[in-house]
């Protein structure tokens, strides 16, 4: 089954709703306006139930198909929320708003779900539950974690859960997922090292605690070259380094470290974990500074099930005909805690050849919105058909 002509006439439509979203985004949980946007959208659509709320200013709509034999249900997730980013792109609907930015494609994917559900309402041509949800504070603030707290998967009977998140330099048309590990854990540090701060001229009578960063910002990429097993990924990347002191002829008192770090397993990130630390302590101790190490767990791995990533694969070979093995991938994706709660799988999908992701300069490709429309909807319809 190809694209469905469906999502061909409606393609204008929802086009428009994604410029919408564009011009007008929202960062974390404070996606009010486009939170009731969703809400009023489903509602109109004739979804079954709709709920606002969930993670905060989450969205769930309940679509019933003709039948339900089995009492299967699945969800499909779509995050919802923007960058703190400004926006260099100059179309005629760039951000309206300074500081804020669709700078991932959040605006397609919301776009994309909608239309789906709009079809799925029009139609129910499946036999179980469709369940769409529409997720804020993707972008580092665990809108996923929130929802699942609040009992999205518990609340909804979901069985199986499925994201989808475009993919530039992948060519529109085309898919690309992996079963297992997919998307890295992404966890944040902070070093203090405080010092004793003194003249320039006398650094025999400091403790200088630009002296202790270096050495451990050098000493943290042991961990990846000395520490962890080479066949393992991990990443330990150092990102701010901030002295108390901006003066030619001081010392400081104090230096503030920051960084990520990002791993594919359990065991490897709880090496990084305290190998960072004692690095830090332990050459705090050998220059006479006191360190404070303060390492924070982020999103966790990102974990495809084999079961559904081979379905999910199938459903895009049958929508494109084509579906590659995705790489594996070092930034951080809170479907992870939706894939945590239930099997579940998330697949990527071609923006062609955009500017990448975070960028001031990237959009979203609304020649991937048919194709993304058609994967939901099969999602269902194949998962859960109508005998």
């Amino acid at each position: 089954m190809p694209v469905k002509n469906r999502f061909a006439e409606l393609h204008e439509e929802i086009t428009e709703w994604r410029h919408d979203l564009h011009a007008n985004p929202e960062i974390l949980f404070e996606t009010h306006r486009t939170s009731q946007i969703v809400e009023q959208k489903l509602k109109s659509f004739g979804c079954d139930d709709v709920v606002f709320g969930l993670g905060r200013t989450g969205v769930v709509g309940v679509i019933h198909g003709k039948v339900n034999t089995k009492n299967s249900v699945i969800g499909l997730r779509a995050d919802i929320d923007a960058l703190p980013i400004d926006e260099a792109t100059g179309l005629s609907y760039a951000s309206k708003v300074n500081g804020a930015m669709h700078a991932c494609g959040h605006d397609g994917h919301t776009a994309m779900l909608l239309g789906a559900a709009k079809y799925l309402a029009e139609t129910r041509n499946f036999d179980g539950t469709a369940v769409v949800i529409f997720q804020p504070a993707e972008e580092g603030g665990g809108g996923g974690r929130e929802m699942c707290e609040d009992g999205l998967m518990e609340r909804f009977g979901i069985q199986e859960v499925y994201g989808m998140h475009n993919w530039p330099d992948l060519e529109i048309g085309k898919f690309a997922i992996r079963p297992g590990p997919f998307f890295a854990a992404s966890d944040f540090f902070e070093i203090t090292i405080n010092g004793l701060g003194g003249h320039a001229a006398k650094p025999q009578i400091a403790v200088d605690p630009t002296i202790v960063g270096s050495h451990i910002v050098i000493a943290l990429q042991s961990i990846v070259s000395r520490n962890a097993d080479p066949t393992d990924q991990i990443v330990v990347s150092v990102t701010s380094f901030e002295t108390s002191s901006t003066a030619f002829n001081v010392i400081p008192q104090t230096v503030v470290l920051k960084g990520t770090v990002r791993t594919l397993s359990d065991e490897t990130r709880d090496l990084a974990e305290k190998r960072l630390e004692e690095i830090a302590r332990k050459t705090g101790d050998v220059f006479g500074a006191n360190v404070d190490p303060v390492y924070t767990r982020g999103y966790p791995v990102m974990t495809n099930s084999v079961d559904q990533t081979e379905f999910a694969a199938s459903v895009a070979k049958s929508v494109s005909g084509y579906c590659e093995e995705a790489p594996l991938v070092m930034g951080g994706e809170d479907f992870s805690y939706m894939a945590i709660e239930r099997p579940g799988a998330y697949i990527l999908i071609g923006n062609g050849d955009s500017a990448p992701v975070h960028n001031p300069n990237y959009n979203f490709n609304d020649e991937a919105i048919s194709i993304g429309c058609s994967w939901w909807a099969e999602i269902i319809e194949k998962r859960m058909p109508v005998s």
